[in-house]
């Protein structure tokens, strides 16, 4: 099985609003359980969720369809911010832009 190359790395953060609550954790498990079956390498962070795509399609996709879970879940309005990475020169992943850094400590 050839291995997909991932060009794409997405970071997004989805807000279910008019809720009624100030606890939205069982709402957001809804979007996060979507990224979780797509099968592609993701990471939740404390402010949101990153994930490696093929395309800007793909990702799309997922972030729509996390949007909607937060509909489905009872939610009246939604929010969602996104942020893309899209390079198109080589195949990259999560983990190799975070190595590329060079930390200095002080």
């Amino acid at each position: 099985m050839e291995k997909r190359k991932l060009s794409v790395i997405v970071e997004f953060t989805t807000v279910p609003l008019g809720t009624g609550s100030t606890s939205l954790s069982g709402y957001v498990s809804k979007a996060c359980r979507v990224v979780g079956e797509s099968g592609l390498p993701y990471t939740f962070t404390p402010m949101g969720t990153i994930f490696e795509a093929g395309s800007v399609k793909e990702a799309l996709d997922i972030i729509t369809r996390a949007h909607e879970a937060l509909f489905e879940a009872g939610a009246s309005r939604v929010s969602t911010s996104i942020k893309i990475d899209d390079r198109r020169d080589k195949g990259r992943r999560m983990r190799d832009k975070v190595s590329a850094l060079k930390l200095e400590r002080g």
